[in-house]
């Protein structure tokens, strides 16, 4: 079984690291800037570079290095990001936005009946076509809701990469008895929670599951707001 060096705490701490953008990014990560994390650790990899603090660049180099030769989707993006501040490369020619990266998976592969939704250029809040924020909606100024400059417009791709992650992540199980059950339960209708129902017989490798598709939705929102001329730069959020 591929076993993993983030736990649930190791990944608590690291998106606590993330968020304070303290540098304490730096002494998460030491020793163990695996491909579990480049997505997230890049990010707070930034922040600490821009702040000089001490081994911050050069985990900064091994993290950009490590992202071109994973080369999932959006890896290049936020490698170009790091080389930029670390001066090995040129600035990348977007626009920041500081939206979060999970709310914006979230708009993109939903249900594509009431996914989509649209992003707020001033504050980079996710808003979704179908929400809770529907009454807030309405108090809103007319004009501001109306101005097109406002907004950048998300259209749901749908769960077809969802899907593919698991077939994907199904290729790194070692375990041919934990492949077989998994192979079973992505057949037919359901499969994303019989999937889950059925890894979570064996919670390290759930874990992994999860850090898993976490990168790659990162990557996939982090590569559609480059094609749309925008770079995310991480808002304040609570750590999860």
């Amino acid at each position: 079984m591929v076993m993993s060096q983030w736990d649930v705490n190791a990944v608590k701490e690291l998106r606590g690291a993330v968020f304070r953008a303290d540098g304490s990014v730096v002494e998460v990560v030491r020793g163990r800037l695996t491909e579990d994390v480049l997505q997230l650790a890049g990010d707070g990899l930034l922040h600490a570079a821009v702040q000089g603090v001490p081994e911050a660049a050069g985990l900064a180099a091994e993290c950009a290095e490590a992202l071109r030769e994973r080369a999932w989707e959006g890896d290049q993006e936020l490698a170009d990001q790091l080389a930029a501040i670390l001066k090995q490369g040129a600035t990348p020619m977007l626009r920041p936005l500081a939206v979060d990266l999970e709310q914006l998976a979230s708009l993109l592969e939903g249900n594509p009946v009431y996914g989509g939704g649209r992003i707020d250029l001033k504050t980079g809040d996710c808003w979704p076509n179908m929400s809770d924020y529907e009454d807030e909606d309405e108090d809103e100024d007319e004009d501001e809701d109306e101005d097109e400059d406002r907004w950048l417009y998300v259209e749901c791709v749908g769960s077809r990469e969802g899907y593919r992650d698991m077939e994907r992540f199904i290729a790194t199980v070692e375990d041919p008895t934990i492949v077989d059950r998994l192979e079973i339960a992505i057949t037919g209708r359901g499969a994303f929670r019989r999937f889950k129902d059925v890894l979570s017989r064996w919670p390290e490798e759930l874990q992994r599951y999860f850090l898993f598709i976490n990168e790659r939705q990162a990557g996939r929102a982090r590569a559609w707001l480059g094609e749309a001329g925008y770079r995310p730069v991480r808002p304040k959020q609570r750590p999860q």
